[in-house]
């Protein structure tokens, strides 16, 4: 039964595949089977993203003790069909002296390679819209994308505190997504594939505990990269207000707002595919395995979310470059190291990488508290005579 199940979805796309050629031009089949794989993942993602809302805010009113959406359906399940609505009806409001072809063009340039990076994801065994044997460096290259339509929202705005949140955007995504690209290296490494399906397949034991340095290292950038807390500096209300986007109403705003959510899912898709195994889950068909996964990473995300307070910009930025940076370095010589002596990475390394890879996060973060209480203790003022 699980074998049908799982086969299904190839089934059903090859048995449309046979009749759209079957009486049309090859050309516009091929369009047209194009345009209905495109529209299928519109609507999952979608309501992927209307489901995360829902559970993000129900999950931290949870955690802050609060009862949270409870009016709109039952549990406030239609709440986010409310929110989208009450959007799609606000007037788009473009500042005066603000450059009108621009504000429109970096809402889009925000959310389009949200969806592009879905192309090459894995959902299930041969359910994935384009196999690339280079799969990660795709998903690397289509996620930088999104920094220069943050940059245009905030330049086009022609308000300083959407210029200040879009230039922090700007530097913590970039400097987040140095240490990310290099925490995957080692599970191309290992893997011996660029490809994410391959990559799924090569996962005997999950990478999580073959990798956790790696694990722990994309976990934390990424989420800087999202912007969820504790790293959301580019929406400190104290200071910047509501970021890059703050001048933008409607559905431009929808759209940066699906965007954020639709990385967190993309997020939540690429963790689970190259650290927990994919859709593969013992005595799970692959169609429940990935969504579970997925929910559970998202989970993870929220929980942080609910529990840290927000870092310091100083803070933040030293965590990339002095934190995640050198340990990311320190993963690859590990990996590669382990490579050169034990042939095909046997399984048996999870003993030794877990242990490890504590060991090395325990003196990195008392490295890096002794020396923020250093820094804290010469900024001290010394005592004046009149308080001795």
């Amino acid at each position: 039964m699980w074998d049908t199940i799982t086969n299904l979805l190839p089934l059903v796309g090859a048995a449309l595949h046979d009749f759209l050629y079957g009486f049309l031009p090859g050309w516009l089949a091929y369009l047209l089977l194009g345009f209905i794989f495109i529209v299928i993942l519109l609507v999952s993602i979608l309501n992927t993203v209307l489901a995360f809302i829902w559970l993000e805010r129900r999950g931290i009113s949870r955690f802050q003790v609060r009862l949270g959406p409870d009016r709109v359906g039952p549990m406030g399940l239609l709440q986010p069909i409310a929110d989208a609505v009450k959007l799609m009806t606000k007037e788009d409001i473009v500042p005066a002296g603000g450059d009108r072809a621009v504000h429109y063009l970096a809402a889009v340039l925000v959310f389009v390679p949200a969806l592009l990076v879905f192309a090459v994801l894995p959902f299930a065994p041969g359910v994935v819209f384009a196999d690339l044997n280079i799969g990660i460096l795709y998903i690397i290259a289509i996620g930088s994308v999104g920094v220069i339509g943050v940059f245009m929202g905030g330049w086009a705005s022609n308000n300083k505190y959407s210029l200040m949140g879009a230039m922090r955007a700007v530097a913590q995504m970039v400097s987040y997504e140095v240490p990310m690209v290099l925490s995957v290296i080692g599970v191309v490494m290992v893997a011996q594939s660029l490809s994410l399906e391959h990559i799924v397949q090569a996962q005997e034991l999950p990478f999580i505990l073959l990798q956790p340095l790696g694990f722990f290292i994309y976990f934390a950038a990424a989420s800087a990269e999202l912007n969820r807390t504790p790293m959301d500096l580019l929406e400190a209300e104290s200071e910047i207000i509501a970021g890059y986007h703050v001048e933008y109403s409607g559905m431009k705003f929808a759209l940066f707002f699906l965007a954020e959510y639709a990385n967190a899912l993309a997020v939540s898709i690429i963790v689970s595919t190259l650290f927990l195994g994919g859709w593969k889950l013992p005595l799970v068909p692959p169609y429940i395995a990935l969504p579970l996964k997925i929910f559970a990473v998202f989970g993870l995300m929220l929980w942080i979310r609910s529990t840290l307070p927000r870092l310091r910009v100083d803070q933040l930025m030293g965590f990339a470059w002095k934190g995640l940076l050198p340990i990311a370095l320190l993963n690859i010589f590990i990996t590669g190291g382990e490579l050169l002596i034990f042939k095909g990475y046997p399984s048996w390394l999870a003993l030794v990488n877990i242990p490890l890879a504590a060991l090395i996060l325990f003196i990195w973060s008392r490295l890096f508290t002794i020396k923020i209480r250093a820094t804290a203790t010469s900024a001290r003022p010394a005592p004046s005579a009149r308080n001795v």
